[in-house]
């Protein structure tokens, strides 16, 4: 049993409940049990919040790496991970390891392989991953090439009520390439795929979820014509959702500039008029989930020749910070970017969590909107590589909580 906590002065924002105000939160045997305006117990532990936010834990998904400093300090207190771990994550005993490795300070959430080895070619075990506690299945860092074998894969997910998340890009067309066909790509003589493989991947993969009536996350969804794509399908009545990163709202193409490894991501980075694009599919609800996509490498693994360079960069620590920025801009409201932080997440993936009900998990995080700071790679309590290095920004976590207890102070 965990000690009680009263969190005071804060503003409460909860868009599960529709909550957006000053209130107390009382937390007690690891449950939200009290938020209003009552006075806390005299034996309760006071975090004054005043002038602060305090709103649901944030549940990253698609991260991979299950970092637990980094995430600790994000304010993250649950973690979907992505099914490309050594090994991957492609038998039950490695899906139920996963679901353990980051208790009792943040939660992972692991999704099946959704083939062996995630070679693309033999469906792994899923029910199986399922009863492990996978709350998913993903093709991984690459899509399926072979549409047969993503017919089965939604086909069977679906039989099984889990999520399909896919990697949208036309294998055929990115083999071997490290950028996106435009200026920058020619200047610096990259190997580079047109900007449209990724749509040609999600229409082909809408199609078929459509024909067998499964559920699919697009994790990254990083171009005007595959957002069009999106939303002409749900149009049609597929039950499709989209994801994105916070570099691909806030960098194009030109950070590849100066062969800048830290830049080389997956999906490359887009050209601005897509940049554009993905913004204005967050102000209009086609993207309904935004993650950091946190898969730090290694320095000898990014200051390579650029093709040379891993893709990926840590994400956990700056996600709401980056995500604030949208904030600020006006492109949508506080509320809003903690539905996409965590209240859509959890319901995306049946989650409990995302929310400050009465009786939820009480997972939290606390922080100032306006703090002014610096990113630093260097000085990142998790891995680290980051193209934001030096970048200014706003918004600072305070205290995160998880399961009622304070995982994390700044």
């Amino acid at each position: 049993m965990s000690a009680a906590i009263a969190i005071t002065g804060g503003r409460v924002v909860c868009p599960a409940t529709g909550h957006d105000g000053i209130a107390t939160i009382l937390l007690k045997d690891r449950k939200i049990a009290g938020i209003g305006q009552a006075e806390p117990p005299s034996d309760a532990q006071i975090i004054d919040a005043t002038g602060l936010v305090v709103a649901p834990g944030l549940i990253d998904a698609g991260v991979f790496r299950a970092d637990t400093a980094a995430a600790n300090a994000g304010g993250i207190t649950r973690m979907i991970l992505m099914p490309d771990q050594s090994p991957p994550l492609d038998d039950p005993a490695l899906v139920a390891f996963a679901q353990g490795s980051g208790k009792p300070d943040v939660w992972v959430h692991p999704l099946a392989a959704a083939t062996r080895g995630l070679r693309g070619e033999e469906l792994a075990e899923i029910g199986l991953a399922q009863a492990a506690g996978a709350v998913g299945v993903a093709t991984g860092r690459r899509a399926i090439a072979d549409a047969r074998v993503m017919q089965r894969l939604l086909a069977y997910a679906h039989g099984h009520g889990l999520v399909v998340v896919s990697h949208a890009e036309d294998v055929a067309l990115t083999a071997g390439t490290v950028a996106t066909e435009g200026e920058y790509a020619t200047r610096l003589g990259l190997a580079a795929a047109p900007a449209f493989a990724e749509a040609l991947a999600i229409i082909r993969d809408c199609r078929l979820a459509e024909a067998t009536g499964a559920r699919l996350h697009i994790r990254q969804v990083t171009t005007a014509e595959g957002l069009a794509a999106v939303r002409a399908a749900r149009a049609r009545g597929v039950d499709v959702t989209a994801g994105i990163t916070p570099a691909h709202l806030l960098l194009n193409d030109m950070a590849v500039a100066g062969f800048r490894s830290f830049a080389r991501l997956s999906p490359p980075l887009r050209c601005e008029a897509d940049r554009l694009a993905v913004i204005e599919g967050v102000r209009d609800g086609t993207i309904s989930i935004l993650a950091s996509g946190h898969d730090p490498q290694s320095q000898e693994d990014k200051r390579q020749p650029f093709a040379d360079a891993r893709a990926g960069m840590a994400g956990a620590e700056t996600l709401l910070a980056l995500g604030l920025g949208l904030v600020r801009d006006g492109v949508i409201d506080l509320p809003g970017l903690i539905a996409l932080l965590s209240t859509n997440p959890a319901r995306r993936f049946g989650l409990v969590a995302g929310t400050l009900q009465l009786g939820a998990p009480a997972d939290l995080v606390v922080f100032d909107e306006a703090a002014p700071w610096r990113i630093d790679g260097d000085q990142f309590h998790g891995a680290g590589n980051t193209p934001f290095n030096g970048l200014p920004t706003a918004g600072r976590v305070r205290t995160t909580i998880k399961g009622g207890d304070v995982v994390w102070r700044a």
